[in-house]
């Protein structure tokens, strides 16, 4: 059997699925943000997110991937309403269904890393590891990792401030390292 038989027997759902894989290696990004929130735990609130970016011209490309995942939104991007911006912000669809996709479609990525750093990250946010002094530093350190070649874009803390920041008033409970509990 040729190659071309093989991918005709591939199922349309299976082929958008790695056509989006595509477009996502293109004009898709992950990041996780830091934000100041006086509820938060520890000050921080950590906030996953996962896009993708098309011209206006090119929204059937986002919809696809509205299709694919069955979450998300699409919206012009501040700043230039040309560009539309496809969207996923909750974490339970970012565990659910961008983390396997993600294993899964662009395990051949020349950022597979990013993405698996990222998965990581949902993943112990999920196991609630963020709820934690430790858990939390973590996973900022991740996050600080995730991306170091972005176009610009830096940090409005260094990670040292940032994490200094969770340990500054933790004070570890005796009993936890003592074997009591």
């Amino acid at each position: 059997m040729t190659a071309g038989h093989q991918q005709e027997r591939m199922p349309v759902a299976e082929q958008k699925r790695w056509f989006l894989a595509g477009v996502i290696e293109g004009e898709g990004s992950v990041c996780v943000s830091l934000k100041e929130h006086p509820n938060a735990r520890f000050g921080l609130y950590v906030d996953p997110e996962f896009f993708i970016y098309q011209l206006q011209d090119y929204r059937p490309l986002l919809e696809i991937a509205l299709q694919v995942f069955g979450t998300g939104r699409i919206f012009p991007k501040p700043g230039n309403e040309r560009v539309l911006v496809y969207a996923i912000t909750n974490r339970r669809s970012l565990a659910e269904k961008v983390v396997p996709f993600l294993r899964k479609y662009m395990k051949y990525s020349p950022r597979k890393q990013i993405y698996a750093t990222f998965c990581e990250i949902v993943e112990q946010m999920e196991r609630k590891e963020h709820h934690t002094a430790e858990g939390l530093k973590g996973i900022i350190e991740k996050a600080y990792r995730l991306n170091p070649t972005a176009k610009g874009k830096a940090r409005k803390r260094s990670l040292e401030e940032a994490t200094g920041r969770i340990l500054r008033d933790h004070t570890p409970d005796p009993l936890m390292y003592s074997g009591e509990r």
